[in-house]
């Protein structure tokens, strides 16, 4: 199943990719695009795909609190976070900063 842009309702939670249903953000416009264009195969390919490379890679963490010590494979979504290149800036300069403090 498609991505139903115009159904999808983040409700009182701030969505990043979506500011109301049916209306992506400013900055996501290009990626809100591609993903409409994926059918429900291709999202699921890339998905597998990508959490084969993170598997392959060896990119793990462990939780120590959890008395376990087991390695797990590295969450990661598929669908990246747009940030506008304004928020960029303030976010660069903060970097900018820790780095030299």
């Amino acid at each position: 199943m498609r991505i139903d842009w115009n159904r999808y309702d983040p409700a009182d939670h701030f969505d990043e990719l979506i500011a109301v249903p049916g209306r992506p953000r400013p900055a996501a416009g290009g990626l809100t695009q591609y993903l409409r264009a994926l059918s429900d195969v291709d999202l699921a390919d890339r998905k597998a795909a990508a959490e084969l490379a993170i598997v392959e890679m060896g990119i793990t963490f462990t939780v120590y609190s959890e008395g376990q010590n087991i390695d797990r494979a590295w969450p990661f979504d598929i669908i990246p976070r747009v940030i506008p290149a304004s928020e960029w800036a303030h976010i660069e300069r903060g970097l900018t900063q820790r780095l030299t403090a």
